[in-house]
């Protein structure tokens, strides 16, 4: 039954708690893109006849909504963000269910744009929520058990496509509907289930650019173009390069999201425990490693190794969240968001493409870019405070006075 009940984030106990909705809402947005992202690279190449070039301008496509995720403030002025979030879930779930139905390029690329619409929308909105929902002193923790809940619809969307591809002989269709659905009766759960949660503080309703959160923007912006490599070119270089099969894909991506499942939550505890700055120094080192490596690998089983530390450092990310949480004015976290998810994709608009026709020329060419990238994002983590907070947002040695620009 509808339940149309008003409460505070605070207010709220039992199974109908905040984290327990983020948690939800994580499960279906991670199961819709699981399975999205699982069948793309076979899909790709086995159907739409995909080389580098296209999956380049494939995913430059995808990443428009994330650039344009700013707009989302002006969304929020008549739409609520919970309701906002419910409704790209669905939007995210109808965009992969009708891919498997538009197998040539620019049915392709609809399909996908769609889905990209939804699923950048939610994140924006998740991001918000969340931050605004979990407490400081527990927001680490949190977050790695609302990742720990994706995790585990991750590995059984993986679970179904192995099952459903190597058991079952379905062709990419029903998967995508299998995938696509789901995500959409969860959303519908969720909109019938939950109480509507009242704002704590209310969120600006304008787009807000402030000079005390530049490091934030920075950080976001190279996590952001770094990412794009890795989710991009990685996984491309398992079925081009080595010749991975949909199982054998399904299969690493399961241990990618076992882990996520069993260390998440821990990962959230020792950011709380080492802080932010170390943590995102540890993460960036790591991927430096990581990206070298990939430019000279040629056995496919070191390959699938890296990929899935490169996956592990990233869950490190969640720093970066934390970070700006203990920096913003509450106010500005809704309208932060939308800004900042922008600006994380604002390189990963144009850089597949232009990474695609590096990569028709050398692949070690651009997993050196991608070390490079995390060169970059490690000098910045140097200037993450030890006790970041607000007035306490960016410190040159990480331990001496502040740097606290105007606003």
């Amino acid at each position: 039954m509808f339940s149309r009940l008003e409460v505070l984030p605070s207010e709220a106990s039992g199974l109908r708690r905040p984290v327990i909705m983020l948690m939800l809402m994580s499960v279906a947005m991670y199961f819709s893109f699981a399975v999205w992202s699982n069948l793309l690279n076979n899909f790709a190449i086995e159907r739409a006849q995909f080389t580098g070039e296209e999956i380049g301008w494939l995913q430059s496509i995808r990443e428009i909504p994330g650039f344009l995720s700013f707009t989302a403030v002006f969304v929020i002025i008549w739409l609520r963000e919970q309701t906002f979030a419910l409704v790209s879930l669905a939007l995210l779930g109808l965009g992969t269910a009708l891919t498997g139905y538009f197998p040539a390029e620019i049915g392709f690329y609809c399909t996908t744009f769609l889905m990209s619409v939804g699923f950048h929308y939610y994140e924006t909105m998740n991001q918000s929520l969340a931050l605004q929902w979990l407490p400081k002193a527990t927001a680490p923790r949190q977050l790695g058990q609302i990742m720990q809940a994706g995790a585990f619809a991750t590995i059984s969307a993986y679970g179904i496509v192995w099952l459903c591809n190597k058991y079952l002989g379905l062709d990419y269709i029903p998967i995508y509907v299998i995938g696509g659905g789901l995500t959409i009766v969860i959303a519908a759960g969720l909109w019938l289930t939950f109480p509507r949660f009242k704002e704590a503080v209310p969120q600006r309703k304008e787009l807000i650019l402030r000079k005390r959160y530049w490091l934030y923007y920075a950080l976001t912006f190279m996590a952001g173009a770094r990412r794009q490599i890795f989710i991009v070119f990685a996984a491309f270089m398992m079925v081009e390069k080595f010749g991975f099969s949909i199982a054998q894909v399904s299969m690493l991506y399961i241990a990618n999201s076992v882990f996520n499942m069993f260390f998440a939550p821990m990962i959230g505890g020792l950011i709380a425990k080492w802080g932010e700055r170390r943590a995102l120094i540890f993460e960036y080192i790591g991927l430096i490693g990581v990206f070298v490596a990939y430019a000279f690998v040629e056995n496919p089983w070191i390959a699938a190794g890296l990929y899935l530390l490169d996956h592990a450092f990233f869950a490190l990310a969640i720093a970066i969240k934390t970070y700006f949480q203990k920096i913003a004015d509450p106010g500005d976290i809704a309208p932060t968001a939308g800004v900042a998810f922008s600006i994380n994709h604002v390189a990963a608009v144009g850089l597949p493409v232009l990474l695609g026709y590096i990569w028709i020329h050398s692949h070690s060419a651009v997993f050196l870019i991608g070390a490079g990238m995390a060169l970059v994002s490690l000098i910045l983590s140097f200037l993450v405070p030890h006790n970041p907070d607000q007035g306490n947002e960016v410190s040159l040695s990480g331990r001496g006075p502040s740097l606290q620009p105007a606003e």
